[in-house]
């Protein structure tokens, strides 16, 4: 099994930026994609970006450019910087990993409101 710990979640205005975190612990030498996901009250979980095992990313269309997302492999962490908030930003924001030969792991998540 792998566990996921976010934070770094909270409120921000408009504009402004927030940095998520999420540190993996257990079986980590089978994680093989680690991402992040949100979901917004009433709608489904949506993938926002994710990065493999070589350091290439992908990013949901409505974050292209204002989000990054990174991993340290030496502390088990992958990163979400959120640059230039918007209101429909807001949600609640999972972390998540791809595993060899066990499931996908998620954690608690962690939610991030913007607001003006």
């Amino acid at each position: 099994q792998v566990q996921l710990v976010e934070s770094g979640g909270g409120l921000a205005q408009i504009g402004g930026s927030l940095r998520l975190s999420c540190a993996a612990s257990g079986a980590i030498f089978r994680i093989s994609t680690m991402g992040w996901y949100r979901q917004a009250p009433g709608k489904q979980r949506e993938l926002v970006a994710n990065i493999f095992n070589g350091d290439s990313t992908n990013y949901a269309d409505s974050v292209k450019g204002r989000f990054t997302i990174s991993r340290d492999n030496a502390k088990n962490t992958v990163y979400l910087q959120m640059n230039s908030l918007k209101p429909e930003d807001t949600a609640r924001y999972y972390c998540n990993t791809q595993n060899w030969g066990i499931p996908p792991s998620w954690g608690q998540g962690t939610q991030v409101t913007v607001s003006s």
